[in-house]
């Protein structure tokens, strides 16, 4: 049976939740990071994950107000989106996640890029994977360079697009470690936009890193770091979370399983399967 005082205890760490001090600097925010492997930036309804702003601002709400001392972390996170401190961009369920540039490469050898940013997108659009509007924003990157989101929607000719549509075009070609945020720029009617390029050029290094990773060392690798973040789940979680395939997770947790790095359970208040790290059976 899972203890619960003791997940309780351990998620209080790994959250850095009270009474753990909140972060108070961007560095401090960049150890957690990179402690954690990878993180949300807000907390998201339904996904057990450290957030940035829980860590800094208490296990309370994103506040509406714009004045709210928690908001710093929109701040750490816009200076630092030049600075190849971390990768930042939506990922995780097409939300923002921040991942430490160690593990990075992982998450890279799990995407349809084989090191060829001038074809693999031609490859995915041929095979139906990637859209017109996605096609059009990343050739317009591809051949001007970074620009920001207003430059770009009409570089790309998708100026009488809708805007869900050029959205999700942004966020499939973040999840698939095709683009990525890389500043802000001041305009707009809120004078604020982020600015996209390529990933191959604002990680170079990134595509030969992954390539020495096999897709199921990659999994292996990001479950592990899921659960030395979380403490325990269910195998539907991680399929939630990463988006896998019910088979690969599957294949995953009876790799982990296998090496001991996690134990099948129970949870005295939930029902079904738990996996769980070992510390923290009673």
């Amino acid at each position: 049976m899972i203890d619960l005082k003791k997940l309780n205890a351990y998620r209080t760490r790994t959250f850095n939740l009270p009474p753990s001090k909140r972060l108070t600097s961007p560095a401090q925010a960049l150890t957690f990071v990179n402690a954690r492997g990878f993180i949300y930036f807000w907390p998201i309804k339904g996904i057990d994950l450290p957030n940035l702003w829980t860590a800094v601002a208490g296990d309370r709400p994103v506040a509406d107000a714009h004045d709210d001392p928690g908001h710093i972390t929109w701040r750490w996170k816009d200076n630092a989106l030049d600075k190849r401190i971390w990768y930042y961009a939506k990922v995780l369920r097409r939300k923002a996640t921040i991942i430490s540039l160690d593990v990075a490469p992982y998450f890279y050898a799990l995407s349809e890029n084989y090191g060829s940013p001038e074809e693999d997108y031609l490859l995915a659009y041929e095979e139906g994977r990637l859209s017109q509007a996605a096609k059009q924003v990343y050739e317009a990157l591809l051949k001007e360079g970074a620009l920001n989101t207003l430059d770009l929607r009409r570089v790309a000719k998708l100026t009488n697009a809708k805007e869900s549509e050029f959205n999700k075009a942004l966020e499939f070609l973040q999840a698939d470690f095709k683009i990525l945020p890389v500043g802000v720029a001041e305009v707009g009617a809120w004078k604020y936009a982020f600015i996209y390029e390529i990933v191959p050029r604002q990680f170079p290094e990134l595509p030969e890193q992954a390539r020495k990773i096999g897709e199921g060392e990659a999994r292996m690798k990001l479950a592990e770091l899921y659960f030395r973040s979380v403490g325990a789940a269910q195998e539907r979680d991680v399929g939630k979370l990463f988006g896998w395939k019910r088979e690969l997770v599957a294949r995953t947790i009876s790799g982990l399983i296998a090496k001991r790095k996690l134990i099948e359970s129970e949870h005295s208040e939930q029902k079904g399967k738990w996996l769980v790290l070992p510390d923290l059976i009673r």
